[in-house]
């Protein structure tokens, strides 16, 4: 997927993980309903999220993330709507790298799929809840006290 731009430079592939089986649902997608738009899918290039708008050449121009956007906003005020004007797709990429990390995903690991090219920039997205330092201790010192048993009469 082509993602934001990187300080002006324009649109750059992203890396999608297809979670939670989101493989199947792509995969529905592309086999049974992608074809069903008025566009030649099979063409080098050609969006996988056609729009209803067309190129100059008539070919199926990509949905903007606008139409991303206004959808969320619209499941949002449907669905949570104690979240509207919170919930936004900035709000769900903190959501997204706090669960990769929080669910096992080491630090360099997620900013390699966030594509960030600094760590610092990823850290500033990922956000720990208040007790991992505590367990991460926890968890240190039980795994130091095995390694130990049997060394310390």
């Amino acid at each position: 997927m082509c993602g934001k731009g990187a300080r002006g430079s324009g649109p750059r592939e992203r890396m999608v993980p297809l979670i939670n089986g989101a493989d199947r649902t792509l995969r529905w997608f592309i086999e049974d309903v992608w074809g069903q738009f008025d566009d030649d899918h099979t063409r080098p290039g050609a969006p996988l999220f056609p729009s209803e708008r067309k190129n100059a050449d008539g070919t199926a121009r990509r949905v903007g993330d606008d139409a991303l956007r206004n959808g969320l906003t619209d499941a949002v005020k449907a669905h949570l709507p104690g979240w509207t004007d919170l919930l936004t797709p900035h709000v769900l990429w903190h959501f997204c790298a706090s669960q990769l990390y929080e669910n096992g995903l080491d630090p360099i690991s997620t900013q390699e799929v966030l594509e960030h090219s600094w760590f610092a920039t990823t850290m500033r997205y990922v956000h720990v809840h208040r007790t991992r330092v505590e367990d991460a201790w926890v968890a240190g010192t039980e795994r130091a006290a095995k390694r130990l048993e049997g060394l310390i009469q």
